[in-house]
């Protein structure tokens, strides 16, 4: 009893200290507080669902009020994270939360950043490789598993927390002979010892049931719009395009109308009139989750994932940017988590407090004994098949009561829209070029949030 009460202060009190580092940096509150001026917690980590709250207790140890707080330093270690990303530029080497989230880490490569890093209210962490270098070394292993999945070598990933690209393997031989393949460098490389056998959830509101050609069952990711027309994402190895799918209901629904697995897994399904996209979780009894938009949490953030099979579950990010080999394939760009899964839990929603983060892939173990889940990024989905996010703030019934729209400055940047990194709005009189992908919301203009947007 008492080391789990020291556990949950722990818990709160790194929270706060991440939210008072983040208030360093200067322009972040804009990001941080969602429109907010006065720099207080973000709206939304006000607001979290009772199901969300109470998964948060049982996976993590945390009270509501811990939970709250909690989530807002995440939020706030994101928006840290991406300015000293830009900031830091080739020298940046990742971020990340402690265990405890007691303190956020940025790591250089360069010693000559510690101050502008620790003033901006994070712990500065030097090391040997950049995230670009590890990443590129990384890429090189994805590209030869994308002909050829390599047997006994279960997944592999960049680790910020020991700077080395990590290669789980169930023999040294076979990660030897995958590294060789690929070209990269041994002293970029720590090949841990693995018995995981991965393998994708599919059995045969989010986290809603949905059944192909009425057979099998995976589950919905978040419902999206592609024009005027509705769906969902899910789990590209759920079904492939023209698939027919039906609600949980039994009901007709709609069909596949894009697939990516392997390599991705990824994939959406529109429906037909008779289903409405609603921007919420199933909570399983617990009360839904509301989506406010789909900005990418830290490494150690808190996320917790809704399915068809075991309901609602927690854990934390523990790498983004993985590699996986399931037996039909090798499954890359895939975020590597603590939250356990079950097949017929594919395809459902992992959100980190309001925001969106993807779709069930796969992984190993089951949610009696614990295991690891693997996540399919949402905006890669998105971006791919050119598809919106319904949020909070889109609209998905004519207003009641007609009302003039506010007043804005001009320009391309619209709420509501989902912006990949590199894109370029006009607001205002001036441009603007995306610094991470994102869904826009209302008090999230250009000017409002230098996390996201750099004027040009």
């Amino acid at each position: 009893m008492e080391t789990a009460m020291l556990r949950r202060r722990a818990f709160a009190a790194g929270a706060a200290t991440v939210a008072v580092g983040a208030l360093a940096l200067a322009g972040l509150t804009g990001v941080a507080s969602a429109g907010q001026t006065d720099g207080a917690a973000p709206a939304t980590a006000d607001r979290l669902s009772p199901g969300l709250v109470e998964a948060m207790k049982r996976d993590l140890g945390l009270d509501a009020d811990e939970a709250r707080a909690r989530i807002a330093g995440e939020y706030r270690a994101a928006a840290v994270a991406a300015a000293l990303e830009r900031s830091l530029g080739a020298d940046f080497a990742g971020a990340r939360l402690s265990e405890d989230a007691a303190v956020v880490t940025v790591a250089t490569t360069d010693r000559a950043d510690v101050p502008r890093i620790t003033a901006a209210g994070a712990r500065a962490e030097v090391v040997g490789h950049s995230l670009d270098r590890l990443e590129a070394a990384k890429a090189a292993l994805d590209e030869v598993a994308l002909d050829n999945a390599p047997r006994d070598v279960p997944s592999w990933y960049v680790d910020v927390r020991t700077n080395r690209l990590v290669v789980n393997a169930a023999r040294t031989a076979a990660a030897d002979r995958l590294l060789t393949a690929a070209g990269v460098a041994r002293d970029l490389v720590r090949i841990d010892r693995s018995a995981e056998r991965p393998r994708a959830y599919a059995d045969l509101r989010g986290g809603d049931a949905y059944y192909m050609n009425g057979s099998g069952r995976c589950s919905i990711g978040f419902p999206v719009k592609r024009g005027t027309q509705n769906g969902f994402v899910t789990a590209g190895h759920c079904g492939t395009p023209g698939v027919t799918t039906t609600g949980v209901n039994q009901q007709s629904q709609g069909s596949f109308q894009g697939s990516t697995f392997p390599g991705r897994d990824y994939a959406w399904v529109a429906t037909n009139a008779n289903w409405t996209p609603r921007a919420l979780v199933n909570g399983y009894g617990k009360g839904d989750v509301t989506v406010a938009g789909s900005t990418q949490a830290v490494v150690g953030s808190s996320v917790c994932r809704s399915g068809s099979t075991t309901g609602w579950h927690c854990g934390t990010i523990q790498q983004h940017n993985s590699s996986v080999t399931y037996p039909e394939g090798t499954i890359s760009g895939v975020t590597r988590t603590s939250v356990c899964a079950e097949p017929g839990d594919s395809g459902g929603s992992f959100i980190s407090g309001s925001q969106a983060q993807g779709v069930t892939s796969g992984g190993s173990g089951n949610c009696s004994q614990g295991g690891t889940t693997y996540y399919q990024p949402v905006n890669p989905a998105l971006a791919a098949y050119g598809l919106t996010l319904v949020t909070s703030g889109t609209p998905t019934d004519p207003p009641t009561d007609p009302t003039d729209p506010p007043t804005e400055p001009g320009g391309t940047w619209a709420a509501g829209t989902t912006y990949a990194a590199g894109a370029v709005v006009t607001y205002g009189g001036a441009s603007y070029r995306c610094l991470q992908g994102h869904r826009a919301q209302s008090g999230w203009q250009p000017p409002n949030v230098p996390a996201l947007w750099q004027r040009i």
